[in-house]
């Protein structure tokens, strides 16, 4: 699985993602690719708190990881199977207090989710690895 390897991802925001960050983002790569569409996992200190799955969007699936997570996710990671087509997609992220996103990139909107991810103060990055599963 060629994005779940760190070294080749790319950082697409002003905010650099912490070493820790970049470990329990590869974590969150590997569940996110096996978890049905819409997905989104929450991942802090290398374990799984939360994990949104099979929704019709985006939004609805972050929201579930975020219930699923119930506070655990603060500083943590917020890892999306596919990527955001818009940037509400990053609500989920800022009510979990997520200090990193991981998403494949690639959406005509991605310049507006980074706007996005930079005025809530995140570090994203592009893996370029669509896991979208139905």
């Amino acid at each position: 699985m060629v994005g779940a390897d760190p070294s080749t991802w790319q950082v697409v925001t002003a905010r650099q993602p912490t070493a820790t960050e970049l470990a329990d983002a590869a974590l969150a790569v590997r569940v996110v690719a096996r978890v049905g569409s819409n997905a989104i996992v929450l991942v802090r200190d290398g374990a799984a708190v939360g994990i949104g799955a099979g929704q019709q969007n985006r939004r609805d699936a972050g929201r579930i990881a975020c219930d699923k997570a119930d506070g655990r996710a603060a500083g943590g990671v917020y890892a999306s199977d596919a990527f955001f087509p818009f940037a509400d997609g990053l609500d989920g992220a800022v009510e979990a207090g997520a200090g990193l996103v991981v998403q494949p990139g690639g959406s005509v909107r991605d310049e507006e989710v980074i706007a996005r991810a930079d005025a809530e103060g995140l570090a994203m990055v592009f893996t370029g690895e669509r896991h979208f599963r139905h």
